[in-house]
């Protein structure tokens, strides 16, 4: 298993220091993910928004590694079941733990998983290069989907047909989070080059 990113930059041997550093990356994702929900786009046709969260929770997970990353998504959700404004703005969905509950909230409660595969990935050294760093967060997008579309079929009223959610929760989005992912993966293996960490 490969080190990730957050590992060859922490070289600090106390423990304490060691989670203070870790924490501190936990926080720091959790709160870039939630400015990404703030460049929010509604769209006409689907009740769910166009943003840059994806692309954060990917490359902050392969910075972070599967257990971190993992976790930077809950404390993420964690902020917003408490009431803070960190989920996209909207004018029809409500901030809080409704918003999960709303057709959105498969997209939302997928964000853990896709860290962590995308985490994973990364500790199994896919953010050195750039084509595998793409595919790792394609499998990582693969899960945020699966997790939205699915819940579009469950908790849209009237109930939504598997070939309705995907028109609404997949086709407007899968391109540009493809073009989005297509810049994003040029990042970890260029900080690696540039810090020279290997």
């Amino acid at each position: 298993m490969y080190p990730t990113f957050l590992d060859a930059m922490t070289t600090r041997a106390d423990a304490r220091f060691r989670a203070a550093e870790q924490i501190g990356a936990v926080l720091f994702v959790a709160i870039l993910t939630a400015i990404a929900a703030q460049i929010s786009i509604p769209l006409p046709f689907t009740p769910v928004p166009f943003t840059f969260q994806p692309m954060v929770v990917l490359l902050g997970a392969a910075a972070l590694g599967a257990r971190l990353g993992l976790s930077s998504q809950i404390v993420y959700l964690a902020l917003g079941l408490a009431g803070l404004p960190v989920f996209a703005a909207s004018p029809l969905l409500p901030q809080g733990a409704a918003r999960l509950l709303g057709p959105t909230g498969g997209y939302l409660m997928a964000y853990p998983f896709a860290a962590f595969a995308a985490g994973w990935l990364a500790q199994r050294g896919c953010d050195r290069r750039y084509v595998t760093a793409f595919l790792a967060m394609v499998c990582g997008l693969a899960v945020v989907f699966a997790g939205g579309v699915l819940w579009l079929t469950i908790a849209s009223k009237p109930a939504v047909a598997f070939s309705g959610a995907l028109a609404v929760g997949f086709v407007p989005f899968i391109l540009p989070d493809l073009l989005k992912l297509l810049v994003a993966a040029a990042v970890m293996p260029a900080v690696w080059r540039i810090t020279g960490s290997r």
